[in-house]
């Protein structure tokens, strides 16, 4: 599991990077009196531009015909301004046409992966100071935005419509999907993440109270980052004269299009969407260093003999070809790109990875084991729940889970266009490329083992601390007796 890990790692920095690259973009262009989003008058803007400053009218296209244009089907100044200014998507047909590199991103991207580099090159050492500014600094903007937008008219109906549960939700499938893969993306569960940095720690660390407030201040910083979207969304609702339905939107749009045209109305407008983007790109910071560092310290740990003394060309090599291979996302059709890696590089293969995860650490190394570990460590052995968990519920959960999202599979869409078989077919081999890592290496181990072919299944779903045990008895019966039948 750890060589699909850190593969899916790897997938997944080709296009989240280019998220805080379409961040920087917006941060240079907020620079400026006028926010480049809020009116019509650009040379990327169409006659279907509507910013609200004219009546509803009949507008001459470009063909030579007239559209009547209004607040109903006309586009608003942000929606052009990230489809058409930022992305320019509309001079690609797709993701069989996704046209030349977009210069300006290029370099918003290069920027972000020179920083990356600077803050990784060193290990901990590095990372590790730069990390005080990239984690405090969301939580003092997200305030900032909180006591900004509890001000506006509207935003307690954001609140409540926030507050208030549709417990229908919960018979959808796809709600759990969607929440166990943000769970993971947010918690950098699964990753190789967390196993990185805590590589570094002392052997007697508190990792059960690491753990704890870890996830602890995940959902809380979720929780309230909700506070903070939601009563801008509702004074939009408000000013906009729509329910709160309309305005919710999800993915890049909420960021890039709903939010940016929500700061645009208030006082000041350059002021609060410089502190929303310089927002976005310390946190998209904060979690790339992360996967980045799981990538490093997993391929230093396994080849420890050609990277050990070479940190400096390792994170050189690996930061440089993941920036050559995202430049096909900064492409005219790299929304395109973006979403087939969205869906396919760490959905339903990072909840396969962590399934075999928990499957190895809790059956075949054996909760037991794996309780007497942490009591070393801790000096006590962690509760009945948590080995029942560990044992039981989890994998049983994240079963129904893989199940399910590959059940439920349909063939991908963006908007109103729909990608071809052949793109269906990539997305999957890329799914399917991390995910058959786990069978293959557990075959390699199989096949590699001394013995009988009973021995060699034996050995190779063995801790290697009970591997004589195994070779001198030739059965498994008391590594069963003490692993995989006790909690």
């Amino acid at each position: 599991t750890g060589l699909a890990v850190v593969l899916i790692s790897y997938y997944v920095a080709l296009y989240y990077n280019v998220i805080i690259a379409w961040s920087f973009y917006f941060l240079f262009s907020s620079f400026t009196l006028t926010l480049p989003w809020t009116s019509c008058n650009n040379t990327w803007n169409t006659e279907y531009c509507y910013d609200g400053s004219f009546n509803e009218s009949w507008v001459a296209t470009r063909e030579g015909a007239y559209t009547f244009v209004s607040k109903e089907n006309g586009i608003s100044p942000a929606a052009e301004f990230y489809e058409r200014g930022v992305l320019e998507k509309h001079l690609s047909n797709g993701i069989d046409d996704i046209g030349s590199v977009k210069w300006q991103l290029a370099l918003c991207l290069l920027a972000v992966f020179t920083i990356l580099y600077f803050a990784l090159w060193k290990g901990v050492k590095s990372s590790g100071k730069v990390v005080w500014f990239t984690a405090t600094m969301p939580y003092i903007i997200l305030v900032i935005l909180l006591i900004r937008g509890s001000t506006l008219p509207g935003s307690l109906d954001g609140i409540k419509y926030y507050l208030t549960p549709d417990f229908s939700r919960l018979l959808d499938s796809g709600v759990w999907i969607d929440a166990a893969i943000q769970i993971f993306y947010s918690i950098g569960a699964g990753f190789g993440v967390h196993i990185a940095f805590a590589s570094y720690n002392k052997f007697h660390n508190n990792c059960y109270r690491d753990a704890l407030i870890t996830s602890s201040i995940n959902c809380v910083t979720s929780f309230f980052a909700g506070f903070v979207i939601f009563a801008v969304l509702g004074y939009m609702a408000q000013r906009e004269g729509v329910h709160i339905s309309e305005v919710a939107t999800e993915g890049p749009g909420l960021v890039f299009v709903v939010y940016p045209e929500a700061i645009s109305t208030l006082p000041i407008p350059t002021l609060w969407a410089i502190l929303f983007f310089i927002m976005l790109i310390t946190l998209g910071m904060d979690s790339s260093m992360g996967g980045f560092e799981g990538v490093l310290t997993g391929l230093t740990d396994e080849f420890p003999n050609l990277f050990r003394n070479k940190r400096e060309l390792l994170t050189a090599v690996v930061i440089s070809s993941v920036y050559l291979l995202s430049l096909a996302c900064v492409t005219h059709g790299g929304i395109y790109v973006v979403q087939l890696m969205d869906t396919f590089a760490a959905g339903t293969a990072i909840l396969f990875a962590v399934l075999f995860e928990c499957i190895a650490v809790s059956w075949f190394y054996g909760v037991d084991r794996f309780s007497e570990d942490i009591e070393e460590m801790l000096g006590y052995k962690p509760g009945i729940w948590w080995r029942i968990c560990w044992k039981f519920i989890s994998p049983v959960f994240l079963t129904f889970i893989v199940v399910v999202s590959i059940a439920l599979y349909a063939p991908l869409k963006f908007d109103d266009y729909t990608y071809p078989v052949w793109a269906n077919v990539f997305g999957w081999c890329i799914a399917l490329s991390s995910m058959a890592l786990i069978p293959a290496t557990a075959i390699y181990s199989v096949l590699s083992q001394k013995g009988t072919w009973k021995q060699k299944i034996a050995l190779a779903m063995t801790p290697v601390q009970d591997r004589d045990m195994v070779i001198n008895t030739g059965n498994v019966r008391q590594f069963k007796k003490r692993h995989w039948l006790s909690v």
